[in-house]
C-alpha cells in the first residue's frame, strides 16, 4: 500500500521533506503545502512558494504541487507555471478547513457550492492533460454530504481521490467520521486515499482491515509526531539514534542557512518540535528547554542534552487528546 505525506502549511515544506527523506522511510509520494492560485497575470508564484516547489530543492523526491482556488482560470495558469517545472501531476485543494480560506469559498468552502464545484471541475479537466488529484474533506457541515460530492467526483478522470473523513466544521476535533468514508470506498472508480488520524502501526491496521482495496494512506500529524511510523507500516528495523541525530543536525543546518536571522530559525525549528516531542513522552524536554530556549546557542544544548541522556530510542506516542495544535 502507497503511503503520501501530507502537506502541511509551514512544517512540511521543502527543507522537512529532504530531510526526512535523508534519515526515514522514504515517502510514496510527498505533497507540497498549497499554493494560493493567483487571480492576476503577474506572478504566479511568491517567494515561498516557489522555493517549496523548485526541481532543485526536491532532488529525489516525487512531489505534488497542491492549488488552492475555486477559478478555474487561475487554477490553469497555475498548472501551467508548474508545468514549465516539469511537474505532471497537481493537487487540488478541498480540505483545507481554515475560515479565511472557507470564507472566500476556496478548500472545504467549496463542498458545499457543488454546482460551481461541478462546472470547476469539468473546466479545469477539459483544460489540461496533466494528472489532477483531489484533497477533499467529507463535507462542510454534515457527513451526508459526501454522497453527492461522489456523485460529482466520479464524473471525472480523478488521479487519486485523498479523503480526511471529517467535516469542516470539525476541523481536527473528534473522531473521524469513517462511516462516511465508507460510502466513499463503496463507490469508488479511482484510487482512493484514506487520510486522518493514522498515529500508530495499530491505526493504520485498523484502517487497512476496514477498507481493504484503498490504494494508500496519508499521514500528517502522526509521522510529524514520529517520524520512524511510516517504517513501522512497512516492517522496515527499528529507527536508529544515528538516524535521529542526522535528521536533526540536517533540520538545524539548514534552517540557520536559509532563514534570514537568528529569531526565524530557532521559530522553524521549535514548530517542528511541537510535533518531535511526543516522540521522548518519558521526558518533559519540550516545557523544560526547548520551549524556553531564546537562542540558537540554548536551542542546540537542548537537543544535545536530550539526546545524551534519552533512554535507547524515540519511539513515538502521539496522545490524540493531549494536543493543542490543530493541523492536518
Amino acid at each position: 500500500m502507497k503511503i503520501y505525506m501530507a502537506p502541511l502549511e509551514e512544517v512540511t515544506e521543502y527543507i522537512y521533506r529532504n530531510a526526512y527523506h535523508a534519515f526515514f522511510s522514504p515517502m510514496d509520494k510527498y505533497f507540497a503545502p498549497f499554493i494560493a492560485a493567483k487571480q492576476n497575470k503577474g506572478r504566479l508564484f511568491n517567494y515561498k512558494e516557489k522555493k517549496n516547489i523548485l526541481p532543485e530543492n526536491n532532488q529525489g523526491l516525487y512531489l505534488v504541487p497542491q492549488i488552492l482556488t475555486n477559478n478555474s482560470e487561475d487554477f490553469l495558469r497555475t498548472v501551467k507555471g508548474l508545468k514549465e517545472y516539469g511537474y505532471t501531476e497537481v493537487n487540488l485543494n478541498l480540505g483545507c478547513p481554515s475560515r479565511p480560506v472557507v470564507n472566500g469559498g476556496r478548500g472545504s468552502g467549496f463542498l458545499d457550492k457543488r454546482e460551481a464545484l461541478d462546472r470547476f471541475l469539468n473546466e479545469i479537466f477539459e483544460g489540461t492533460q496533466v494528472k489532477i488529484s483531489v484533497k477533499t474533506r467529507v463535507g462542510r457541515y454534515e457527513p451526508e454530504e459526501i454522497g453527492p460530492l461522489m456523485d460529482i467526483f466520479c464524473q471525472y478522470p480523478l488521479e487519486e481521490l485523498i479523503i480526511h473523513p471529517r467535516v469542516q466544521q470539525d476541523f481536527y476535533k473528534g473522531r473521524p467520521r469513517k462511516s462516511a468514508f465508507r460510502e466513499a470506498y463503496k463507490r469508488q472508480n479511482m484510487p482512493l486515499i484514506y487520510n486522518g488520524d493514522i498515529f500508530t502501526e495499530e491505526d493504520y491496521k485498523q484502517v487497512a482491515l476496514e477498507f481493504p482495496k484503498i490504494d494508500g494512506v496519508m499521514l500528517g500529524r502522526g509521522v510529524l509526531a514520529d517520524p520512524g511510523l511510516t517504517g513501522k507500516i512497512r516492517g522496515e528495523e527499528p529507527v536508529s539514534m544515528k538516524q535521529w541525530k542526522g535528521f536533526l543536525e540536517r533540520l538545524y543546518e539548514e534552517f540557520t542557512r536559509t532563514a534570514v536571522n537568528e529569531e526565524k530559525a530557532l521559530f522553524k525549528l521549535k514548530e517542528i518540535w511541537c510535533y518531535l516531542r511526543y516522540s521522548f513522552p518519558e521526558m518533559d524536554v519540550w516545557n523544560e528547554s526547548l520551549k524556553r530556549s531564546r537562542t540558537l546557542e540554548e536551542y542546540r544544548n537542548a537537543v544535545e542534552t536530550l539526546l545524551e541522556q534519552y533512554p535507547g530510542v524515540p519511539k513515538g506516542s502521539y496522545q490524540r487528546e493531549s494536543h493543542m495544535w490543530e493541523r492536518r
